[in-house]
């Protein structure tokens, strides 16, 4: 296997890995955000209030965006199947 062939592949799956996480983590930094200037305004200095948004937040977003995440998740999987005839050298 050539190295050209192996940065390709692990390109493809920090690719793959930011794009299914980074609505995660950007839902949880904005309500991150918003929760630490409420707290700021309002003066309630309560550890909890902080992890609760985040946690449902993030559940909301990801039952949201589990089909997507799914789809394209399999999809890339059904191109590292199809990848590895070649990759073998097979064909």
């Amino acid at each position: 296997m050539n190295q050209d062939i192996v940065i390709e592949l692990l390109q493809k799956m920090f690719i793959l890995t930011l794009e299914m996480s980074v609505p995660l983590l950007v839902v949880g930094v904005v309500l991150g955000l918003m929760v630490s200037i409420f707290q700021t305004v309002t003066q309630i200095q309560e550890s909890t209030l902080t992890f609760v948004p985040k946690i449902v937040g993030s559940v909301l977003l990801l039952i949201f965006l589990l089909p997507w995440m799914f789809s394209v998740f399999i999809t890339t999987v059904h191109e590292f199947m199809d990848m590895i005839p070649q990759l073998i050298g097979v064909i």
